[in-house]
């Protein structure tokens, strides 16, 4: 079962862009590892967009779904022997982060569909740990992205740091809103910014993110 449901979550995620006097964001459910069912019953709430961390996972589901005309978004670190099933199955993939990845998912786009969603991922508290483009390099990969007639460029997406001080945390997300804001500029096409997830996605809105990624609040623990 959720912890909470849709409505009980889209009004945390409004109060939040309230009080910061942010525009409400839109609500990507993180549904990896969450059997379609369970996704099937929060689409049979209203929600409509889905992540997924994992391309063959996630296949099952759209197939299992494909009635349901959901949108799917592919959030996980993306292989590049995987790109061309991410190309052919996803709308969005938020985990562009080199360029390797650019070419293949534009060779591999379907002439059938409209262009492949796209946002950036950025390491922006330089983690080891964390896969992601540098922020040094965040231009010339937009560029490669834009230039490409299969994708279309929407903006950037970040896991921050989960540092136990809020300064920090709020630091990072001050900084992929800057980042952003630069890109805008330069791609006006630009609209979406992914961070902030079920533990701290108040501060991720009250520092301009236009998209959430809520999983655990939904869905409960992962299975």
């Amino acid at each position: 079962m959720p912890n909470l449901p849709l409505t009980a979550i889209l009004l945390n995620l409004h109060n939040a862009a309230a009080a910061a006097g942010r525009p409400d964001p839109r609500l990507l459910a993180v549904s990896k590892t969450q059997p379609a069912e369970a996704v099937a019953a929060l689409a049979a709430q209203g929600q409509r967009a889905f992540g997924e961390n994992y391309v063959q996972e996630a296949v099952a589901k759209i197939d299992a779904l494909a009635a349901l005309g959901l949108e799917w978004h592919l959030i996980g670190h993306l292989q590049s022997n995987k790109a061309d099933l991410a190309a052919q199955r996803f709308d969005w993939v938020q985990s562009v982060d080199r360029p390797k990845l650019v070419a293949a998912l534009a060779a591999h786009r379907p002439a059938r569909l409209a262009p492949l969603n796209v946002l950036i991922q950025v390491n922006i508290d330089d983690e080891d740990s964390k896969h992601g483009c540098s922020p040094d390099g965040l231009p010339a990969l937009a560029t490669a992205i834009a230039a490409e007639p299969r994708l279309c460029l929407r903006g950037l997406m970040a896991i921050p740091a989960p540092w136990p001080q809020v300064e920090r945390r709020q630091q990072a997300f001050e900084r992929m809103h800057a980042l952003f804001v630069a890109l805008a500029a330069a791609h006006p096409q630009v609209d979406t910014l992914s961070m902030g997830m079920s533990g701290d996605y108040a501060e991720a809105i009250a520092h301009g993110a236009s998209m959430v990624r809520i999983g655990t609040a939904l869905f409960g623990a992962r299975h």
